[in-house]
């Protein structure tokens, strides 16, 4: 893509452009696009469309077919009306986001003499980008070049955003700084502002934040939504921290947050289990003036719900209420969700009744929620009731809802309805994700199914899902024998996979269990060597497993290790060396060990009470 870097060559020359260097660009030009009436209609620009001043007619229209009728009947007045009168009706068109018909529209009226100015053209390249030709919208940037006017501030703003919108980002900050360093025109805030979401978008903050700073320092003073943009990616990126920064900075110079600020911040606190904060910055929104709306309300209940939190949840949804903002689906089920997540699966089918009076009407989400919920309470047959309720009523269950099932039934001992299901399914076009084979491995691993759980991970063939390691991970956990164990981690090797923690961890165990400790602790030097540490899981397996064989030495030097690194054994471990201890008296070796755990034990209670105080 180089004609954006080829036009930055002519763009100032002088008094004249180089027109003859630009014929490979006016060979792309459309032919409608010829002359310029020199009327000077004046516009404004408001999202990279064009729209004339005085358009309370256009701000009328808002459908297609009554925009054309009127259209055509401007074509049959006599005389015509001028390019102005034309553009207004055909923005109201490229608002309705028509935007092959405007530009088969311009072609019209071209060819019916009436000639295009700046503004009309301009419009025209808007309409381009947004279809994704930005090479065509550069061609009519020659137009407007031959016909000797030079390009304004919304046609670079334009032609950006085009870049932008086709994911040529650098390319579009390349075009922005020709048009900065050489004086070609002077950026205004939408530019400024589509280079910051361009850079955004493609993950360099830093260097958006580069930009706000170049505009805090010039004659065009950042606007809150150039603030907004980087604080909305600095919150998706983890970074809510920085964007309170931001956000501070921006008030103390008297910028006023708008919602969409408010709600980038809300749900980035939610993000990272801050709700507290993000509730006082809720209040701290109403105070200002900007009153949320059921968007922002939903993301507190979800963060509530999914803390464990419904009670608080159903304050805020009870708050909603009072201030005249009524919940939504969306609401309700994570409200419903939030009960299931705790067990309350009757309270969760109370909140769809609720839901049903007040008028809405549920979706597959909600559904899905609560099926869940009878699913890990066991509940299947109430699940299974749902679900072929649910299609009765004409919703088509997604993959979510079915992996709830799936792993409802393995858990209550329905293998073989799993199996049906899984099938059926398919059958039904609902292809199997990760999740799906994670489920269908696992569960019939527990059910002693371990055969055909190999024969249905080979029946996947050459799918991109064979190179998913947790699946690798499962099979070998659940096959438990050593032959076969071995035969699936060198086929991790042999695929150029990178075998993680869980997979030296179950293979840990399966030599463990055959009594193989010699070739376990080789390979727990193997994984350390291969840079994949050893966490707390494998840790506990692997003293476990020397525990039950009464390799009380070996057990010794990797509990030893373990502390060194800062794990400690769980309560499984805990019980066993306790149970040691007491058999063996004072003289067990162990005894070391277990007076450090307690050394630990302490010095983390002394920690944990300092921080509450």
């Amino acid at each position: 893509m180089i004609y954006a870097t080829v036009f930055l060559r002519y763009l100032k020359k002088g008094n004249g452009f180089l027109l003859s260097s630009l014929s490979t660009y006016l060979s792309l030009i459309p032919q409608h696009f010829a002359h310029d009436d020199g009327t000077g209609s004046r516009y404004l620009s408001n999202q990279n469309i064009l729209c004339p001043r005085n358009n309370s007619s256009v701000a009328q229209i808002t459908k297609l077919n009554d925009a054309l009728h009127l259209f055509d009947q401007m074509l049959h007045r006599q005389p015509l009306p001028s390019i102005f009168e034309f553009t207004k009706q055909i923005t109201a068109i490229v608002k309705m986001e028509h935007y092959s018909i405007a530009l088969s529209l311009f072609k019209q009226i071209n060819l019916m003499g009436i000639p295009s100015d700046v503004y009309a053209i301009n419009i025209s390249i808007n309409c381009h980008c947004r279809l994704n030709q930005v090479k065509y919208a550069f061609a009519l940037l020659a137009t407007i070049l031959k016909q000797g006017h030079p390009p304004n501030v919304a046609t670079y703003s334009t032609l950006i955003n085009g870049l932008v919108l086709a994911d040529h980002v650098f390319e579009a900050v390349e075009l922005f700084k020709k048009l900065l360093t050489e004086k070609i025109c002077e950026p205004n805030q939408v530019m400024y502002g589509t280079i910051i979401n361009g850079l955004c978008k493609v993950g360099h903050v830093s260097r958006a934040l580069d930009l706000l700073m170049f505009m805090e320092a010039s004659s065009c003073k950042p606007y809150v939504e150039q603030y907004s943009s980087i604080i909305d990616s600095l919150c998706k990126d983890n970074m809510v921290d920085d964007a309170l920064q931001l956000f501070a900075k921006m008030t103390e110079k008297g910028i006023h947050a708008n919602i969409y600020t408010y709600t980038c911040l809300i749900q980035g606190l939610c993000n990272f289990g801050r709700e507290i904060e993000a509730a006082r910055m809720l209040r701290n929104m109403e105070e200002e003036g900007i009153f949320p709306g059921v968007h922002i309300f939903t993301i507190l209940v979800n963060a509530l719900c999914k803390q464990g939190a419904v009670n608080d949840a159903e304050n805020v949804v009870q708050a909603m209420i009072k201030r005249g903002v009524d919940p939504n689906v969306v609401t309700y089920s994570a409200l419903i969700d939030g009960y299931c997540l705790r067990g309350e699966v009757n309270e969760a089918h109370k909140v769809l009744d609720r839901m049903v009076e007040r008028g809405l009407v549920p979706n597959i989400i909600t559904y899905g929620s609560l099926i869940n919920g009878y699913c890990k309470k066991k509940q299947i047959d109430d699940a299974m009731n749902l679900f072929q309720e649910i299609q009765n009523k004409g919703f088509i269950p997604n993959v979510i809802t079915y992996n709830s099932l799936l792993q409802g039934l393995f858990l209550t001992g329905n293998s073989v309805i799993a199996k049906k299901l899984f099938n059926e399914m398919q059958s039904k076009g609902k292809t199997p994700d990760i999740c799906t084979y994670r489920i269908m491995f696992h569960g019939m691993c527990k059910n002693s199914e371990r055969c055909d759980a190999l024969d249905l991970f080979r029946s996947m063939g050459t799918r991109e899902l064979m190179k998913d390691v947790s699946l690798y991970n499962i099979l070998i956990d659940g096959c438990r024998k050593l032959d076969l164990a071995m035969d699936l981690f060198n086929e991790i090797i042999l695929k150029g996979l990178k075998p993680d923690v869980r997979t030296y961890t179950v293979m840990i165990r399966v030599h463990c269990q055959n009594g193989l400790f010699v070739e376990a602790k080789q390979l727990l030097m193997k994984m350390k060597e291969n840079g994949c540490l050893p966490n707390s899981v494998t840790y506990n397996v692997i003293i476990q497993e020397f525990l039950k064989q009464d390799e009380c030495r070996e057990t010794e030097v990797v509990l030893e290790e373990m502390i060194e690194r800062g794990f400690s054994p769980d309560s499984t471990t805990v019980s066993m060396l306790l149970g040691l201890i007491t058999s063996a008296g004072q003289d067990s070796p162990m005894l070391t060990a277990i007076q450090k755990l307690k050394g630990i034990k302490r010095r983390d209670d002394r920690m944990s009470d300092s921080t509450s105080a």
